[in-house]
């Protein structure tokens, strides 16, 4: 299976032809658009999944928690920005990559590379000169809602798309494969923070972050920094 690179290359020619006005509208709208399919996925699956909450009762839903959401959105619109300048600048080179082998591969590495950064970098925000004033907000959410994925701070949100800017920076992925790293990111941090199970138990045995996994980190904040897997808390002695 392969891609039609002569249609991909023009799909990239109009996003190089944006002015940065157009790009800033552009970031905003997509950003806005993945944060209300967040939202959606997350009602929709709270109200067809059968399988029982992991706490009592979803956190509520507060101004200042929707405020920050939409800080976050912001934010993400300017790591997007920031993406197209490197990429204009020529600091981001996207590849060439047109197989599904080696898509599959491209989007395995950014999945295990990115979950290994995001372990330091959310280790680190829990230091007690940190928690306070970056991560202790996302913390009020012992349970969840369909916000709690975005209640981060400003810092937090930029961080993490710095890291992944590095990375894009060092290897030249294609741009296939990091749409697809970006969506699984989006409706795994989704699931993530349901309030009640998503995957088999079975799943635990694979290194699966399951929503089980992450909802153990929001209530004993000293385990399971990881995202997508619990290979660098089994490695690290974080595991619970």
């Amino acid at each position: 299976m392969n891609f039609n690179q002569t249609e991909l290359s023009g799909y990239l020619s109009v996003f190089w032809q944006f002015s940065w006005p157009e790009w800033m509208v552009f970031s905003l709208i997509m950003n806005a658009v993945l944060y209300m399919f967040s939202i959606g996925l997350y009602i929709f699956i709270e109200k067809t999944c059968r399988k029982s909450q992991l706490q009592e009762k979803n956190h509520p839903v507060t101004k200042s928690d929707f405020r920050l959401s939409l800080m976050t959105v912001l934010c993400n619109s300017f790591v997007m920005l920031a993406g197209a300048f490197l990429w204009k600048s020529g600091w981001i080179v996207l590849g060439q990559t047109q197989s599904l082998a080696g898509i599959t591969a491209e989007v395995a590495a950014l999945l295990l590379l990115m979950d290994l950064l995001m372990y330091f970098f959310h280790y680190a925000a829990h230091l007690p000169f940190l928690y306070k004033t970056l991560h202790g907000k996302h913390h009020e959410h012992v349970s969840t809602n369909f916000l709690s994925l975005f209640v981060l701070h400003p810092f937090e949100t930029i961080g993490f798309g710095m890291m992944m800017l590095a990375l894009l920076i060092v290897y030249d992925f294609s741009v296939v494969s990091i749409s697809i790293y970006l969506l699984l990111n989006l409706i795994w941090g989704t699931i993530g923070h349901l309030n009640r199970e998503f995957f088999p138990s079975s799943f635990d045995r694979f290194f699966v972050g399951t929503t089980r996994f992450h909802n153990q980190h929001h209530v004993d904040e000293s385990k399971n920094f990881g995202f997508y897997t619990s290979i660098w808390d089994r490695v690290f002695g974080t595991y619970k």
